[in-house]
C-alpha cells in the first residue's frame, strides 16, 4: 500500500517513522509521496532525506498511478473535500480527524501493551526478589488473615504445595490452630500492622512438617493501598539454632555451677554420713533385734546409705570428665546395656525389646559413659511405665545424613508439656524417690560426644528419647 501524505508536519514525520520501525503482518504500508508548501517542514524534511517525492502542490498527487491511500493531515476541510473531488476512483482518503482516530487508537494499544509488559516484568521482579533474593520465608497475608502468596523456602519447610496454601488462614497453615494469634506473649504481627500501618516485629513458634517446634523472628511491612492497610508482606527468619545454641550455652553454664557446687557439698557432707552410718551400724549390733531402738537404728541406717547414694549422683555430675573416645559397636553396647536392665524390667512385668540396625558404622565414644547415659534413660523408662507395659531400644543409620540415631521409648505415664523444657535441669523431678541428676548427667555426656538429645513425649502416652551421634564428629574428637 503506497501512501501520499499532505501536510508535512510533525504528525508526518511521525507517521514515516512509525512505518520505518512496525513490522505489518497483512499488509505492507509505504509513504511514497509528501506534500507540504513549507519546505522547512518536519516530515517534508524527513521524506526529502529517505528520496521521496516531495512537493509544495498535493495536485501532483493526482497524476500518478502508484498512490493507494492519501492521508490529509492539514485538519482543512476544504482541502480534504478536494481531494476527494480529484482523486481517481481506485484511491482512498483518510480526513485529518479520521487519521487522528487511528493513531490515538494505537497509542492506547502500545500503551496497554507497554502496562501489560512491565506488570509482566513487576510480577518477575517480585517472584525472584521473594524466591531468590530473601533467604527468609516469605507470606503475602491480606487483611482478613488469608495467605495471597508465599515464596519456596517456606512451602517446602512446611511440607505443602502452593495450592494447598493460596486462599488459607495463615494461623491453619503455620500454627495449626482455628482461631489467629492473641495474648501479651503471642501477639498477631497482622493485627498490629493493621492497627499502626507501621512495620511490627516479633518471635513466634510455629510447627514443621514433622511438628517440631520452630522459632520465628518476624516482621511484617503494611500494604497500602489510598492510604488505607490491605495486608502485611510477613518475613520470617528461622532463629530455632540461635535459640537452642543460647539454651545450651545456659546450659552448660548451669550445669558448670551447679558441678561446682555439688563437688564442695558433697565431699563436706561424704565425711559425716561415713560417721554417722558406722555409729549406727556398731550400736546396731550391740542391740538385741527385740530393742526398740534395734529399728530405729536400721532407719537410720538404710537413709544414710540414700543420702550416700545422693551424694554419690552428685560426684558423678560434678565430675563430667571429658570422654575417652575409641572406635565401639554402640549395637554392641546396648546389648550389654539391656543384659543389665532386663531384670528390673522383668520385676515390673514389663516388655524390654530391641531393633539395631545391621548397618551401623563404628563410632567414636566412650563406652563406659554412653553405656551410663542408655542405662539412665532405660531405668527411668522402666520406672515410668507400668506393669503390662513395655519399652523399645532402636538403632538407624542414615547414610545421607550420616547420622546413627539410638530411640529409646516406653509405653509409660509420659511427660507433661510444661516439664519437657525442665527435665534436663539439674534437681529437677518429678519422681517421689529421685534427686533429679540422672537425665542432667546423660544430656552432659551426650554433649560432651557432640551428639544431641530429644525428647518427645504425651501424657499418658508414653515417651521417646532420640539420641543423634553425628559420625563428622568421630575420629578428629577421640584424638
Amino acid at each position: 500500500m503506497n501512501i501520499a501524505v499532505v501536510g508535512g508536519g510533525t504528525r508526518c514525520k511521525r507517521l514515516i517513522d512509525v512505518i520505518d520501525r512496525h513490522a505489518f503482518e497483512e499488509i505492507d504500508p509505504r509513504v511514497v509521496a509528501v506534500a507540504d508548501t513549507k519546505e522547512d517542514a518536519p516530515g517534508l524534511a524527513r521524506a526529502k532525506a529517505k528520496g521521496l517525492f516531495v512537493t509544495r502542490d498535493y495536485n501532483d498527487f493526482f497524476n500518478r498511478d502508484d498512490i493507494d491511500l492519501i492521508i490529509e493531515l492539514t485538519g482543512n476541510m476544504d482541502i480534504y473535500n478536494d481531494i476527494l473531488d480529484k482523486k481517481k476512483k481506485h484511491v482512498r482518503a483518510i480526513s485529518d480527524a479520521t487519521a487522528q482516530l487511528f493513531y490515538e487508537i494505537a497509542r492506547i494499544s502500545t500503551l496497554q501493551k507497554k502496562t501489560d509488559q512491565e506488570l509482566q516484568e513487576t510480577r518477575a521482579r517480585y517472584k525472584a526478589i521473594i524466591n531468590e533474593l530473601i533467604q527468609e520465608d516469605v507470606m503475602v497475608i491480606a487483611y482478613d488473615y488469608r495467605i495471597m502468596d508465599i515464596n519456596d523456602s517456606l512451602l517446602n519447610k512446611l511440607g505443602l504445595r502452593r495450592r494447598d496454601v493460596i486462599g488459607q488462614y495463615c494461623y491453619e497453615i503455620t500454627h495449626r490452630q482455628d482461631l489467629p494469634c492473641s495474648g501479651k506473649n503471642h501477639p498477631c504481627p497482622l493485627i498490629q500492622t493493621m492497627n499502626t500501618k507501621k512495620p511490627f516485629q516479633t518471635t513466634h513458634t510455629h510447627l514443621d512438617k514433622d511438628n517440631k517446634k520452630i522459632y520465628y523472628s518476624i516482621s511484617t511491612y503494611p500494604m497500602l493501598e489510598e492510604g488505607d492497610v490491605i495486608g502485611a508482606i510477613e518475613i520470617s527468619r528461622d532463629i530455632t539454632q540461635d535459640i537452642n545454641m543460647q539454651k545450651a550455652m545456659m546450659q552448660q553454664e548451669k550445669l558448670a555451677s551447679i558441678g561446682r557446687l555439688s563437688a564442695g557439698v558433697a565431699h563436706e557432707i561424704n565425711n559425716p554420713l561415713t560417721t554417722i552410718l558406722t555409729t549406727a551400724m556398731l550400736i546396731q549390733e550391740d542391740l538385741d533385734p527385740e530393742d526398740p531402738n534395734f529399728e530405729e537404728l536400721g532407719t537410720i541406717t538404710s537413709e544414710t546409705l540414700r543420702c550416700r547414694k545422693i551424694v554419690t549422683s552428685l560426684l558423678d555430675f560434678a565430675r563430667q570428665s571429658n570422654p575417652v573416645k575409641k572406635e565401639n559397636d554402640i549395637n554392641k553396647i546396648i546389648k550389654e546395656c539391656l543384659v543389665l536392665t532386663r531384670k528390673q524390667a522383668a520385676f515390673k512385668d514389663l516388655t524390654l525389646t530391641s531393633e539395631l540396625a545391621d548397618n551401623i558404622p563404628p563410632l567414636y565414644i566412650d563406652k563406659g559413659q554412653i553405656e551410663q547415659a542408655i542405662i539412665n534413660l532405660t531405668l527411668n523408662a522402666i520406672e515410668a511405665t507400668d506393669a503390662g507395659g513395655s519399652l523399645s531400644i532402636c538403632t538407624t543409620y542414615s547414610r545421607y545424613r550420616q547420622v546413627v540415631d539410638v530411640v529409646v521409648s516406653d509405653t509409660g505415664s509420659g511427660i507433661r508439656e510444661n516439664d519437657l523444657g525442665k527435665i534436663f535441669d539439674p534437681f529437677f523431678t518429678t519422681k517421689e524417690s529421685g534427686n533429679g541428676l540422672g537425665l542432667a548427667i546423660t544430656h552432659g555426656i551426650i554433649e560432651q560426644h557432640n551428639a544431641t538429645i530429644d525428647v518427645f513425649s504425651k501424657p499418658g502416652r508414653g515417651t521417646t528419647f532420640t539420641i543423634k551421634f553425628p559420625l563428622s564428629s568421630g575420629k578428629n574428637d577421640a584424638d
